[in-house]
């Protein structure tokens, strides 16, 4: 149900080089550093206009600290982010304030994102009224409206988050990105809290809500399933990298890492005759303790010697089709 390929724009809306984010960890009274968690290493992506670009990933691979990193939300340690051609890491804080309303972010726990002390309604008339979304007077039929639009009633605006469920909050965290008329929205786990027949809702949403105000999609998820339902092209991540991305159809009818070969075998199906399944055995590496040659070489079972030694890079194999794997 993913938007139709000729509506995607081939304009690039953001571009993501090198992208890394480390956090330090320090011993003692001096703080001296000495260990590194290298929770991003080296990411690129770009993401065209009108398009929903799905991350997935295993949880602590880095999806959600490289969406944070991309909006700014934690700076990034190196690397670069671009947003409509402008160099997001380069600015200050005042400057990356007025581009907030063009990028924005649903986060997984809604009860969390909102707050408590205030009504929907009022904390949503402050983000309009902030960003000088529409005049002050008009502020408030503007927020009913929204309200309306992402499936809640507008009677609803003087009820506070504790008053709904799980699934009516993430429509309202929804309602509170979609209020500044962003171009591009972040979901980090936007779904992964809400029961099976909330999430189909909360998607069928967001894909309607593109097609009405032309959105790009980030979408970061575990879920292979709500992935291929909602994106255009997957990036699959392990231990802080990309190691295969492509168009959906490629992802999934056509999977050339290892390690998505795995996760892919390891979806029940109705016709299990003659289906090899791949066990992975191990744990994922620590992000502090990253292992030499390729991250995932602990627990791939065509592991060779080069792989102990040397980093694959992430190259196109076929047309579209990028991998990072020695023996594709």
């Amino acid at each position: 149900m993913s938007i139709n390929a000729d509506a995607v724009s081939s304009e690039k809306l953001l571009e993501v080089k090198d992208l890394k984010k480390f956090f330090y960890i320090k011993k003692g009274l001096a703080g001296f550093r000495y260990q590194t968690v290298k929770a991003v290493d080296d990411v690129n992506f770009y993401v065209n206009k009108g398009e929903t670009l799905g991350i997935v990933g295993e949880s602590g691979c880095g999806k959600s600290t490289m969406g944070r990193s991309i909006l700014q939300l934690q700076k990034p340690t190196d690397g670069s982010v671009k947003f409509e051609g402008i160099e997001l890491t380069k600015l200050k804080n005042h400057q990356i304030r007025k581009l907030r309303k063009d990028m924005q972010m649903v986060f997984q726990d809604p009860f969390g994102s909102l707050n408590p002390r205030m009504t929907i309604g009022s904390m949503l008339k402050e983000i309009v009224n902030t960003h000088h979304i529409v005049n002050e007077k008009d502020s408030r039929t503007y927020v009913e409206n929204l309200l309306e639009q992402v499936g809640l009633k507008k009677t609803y605006y003087n009820r506070y988050a504790h008053e709904f469920s799980g699934g009516q909050r993430q429509r309202i965290s929804i309602a509170r990105a979609l209020a500044v008329k962003p171009k591009m929205i972040v979901c980090d786990e936007a779904v992964s809290a809400l029961d099976v027949s909330v999430q189909a809702q909360i998607l069928n949403l967001l894909q309607k809500l593109k097609k009405e105000y032309q959105l790009t999609y980030i979408f970061i998820s575990h879920d292979l399933s709500v992935v291929k339902h909602i994106s255009d092209r997957v990036a699959v991540m392990y231990l802080g990298q990309i190691v295969e991305l492509a168009n959906k159809t490629e992802i999934f009818d056509h999977p050339l890492h290892p390690y998505l070969k795995a996760l892919l075998s390891a979806i029940p199906q109705v016709n299990q005759t003659n289906r090899e399944r791949i066990i992975l055995k191990g744990e994922v590496p620590s992000p502090i303790n990253i292992p030499e040659g390729c991250r995932f070489h602990t627990r791939c079972p065509f592991a060779k010697d080069i792989c102990r030694k040397k980093v694959p890079s992430l190259e196109q194999k076929e047309n579209g089709h990028w991998v990072a794997c020695h023996f594709v």
